[in-house]
């Protein structure tokens, strides 16, 4: 699914749309890679256009928190545009995680979220091992 191209998704948007769906997820880390790598295509300009083909539909995403899309930490300020710029170009739910679970690689992306009128859903990554005890969720 993440190298559907813009083209075979618009015709499909207006239906989905109709639908009624709570939000649609439509963006994030290996979209956006696959957008540029493997299909050569803007994923700023696929937000906008399906933004445009679904106005009904709030437009999902994953956000690595600090580490945005990629897989390094970014400084807080570059955090804090990338979301405005994601916000003003057709996002709405960013669903943000870290996969260390540490709430304060997580802090600043929320943040930024919420400060430009989005809709923000903090998350952990869930597992069970004898290292994931009840109590270790709860310490979080």
């Amino acid at each position: 699914a993440t190298r559907l191209r813009l083209d075979d998704m618009l015709p499909i948007a207006a239906a989905l749309d109709d639908v009624g769906y709570g939000s649609l997820e439509c963006w994030g880390g290996a979209t956006f890679d696959a957008c540029i790598r493997f299909l050569g295509e803007d994923p700023w300009l696929r937000l906008r256009e399906l933004k445009k083909a679904m106005p009904k539909t709030p437009l999902q995403m994953l956000l690595r928190g600090q580490n945005l899309l990629g897989y390094r930490h970014y400084a807080d300020d570059v955090v804090e545009r990338f979301v405005e710029r994601a916000v003003k170009n057709g996002m709405d739910v960013f669903r943000v995680f870290d996969a260390m679970n540490d709430p304060r690689n997580m802090k600043a992306a929320l943040q930024a979220v919420r400060s430009h009128g989005a809709h923000a859903q903090g998350t952990l990554s869930y597992t069970t091992s004898p290292a994931h005890t009840l109590q270790t969720w709860l310490d979080l």
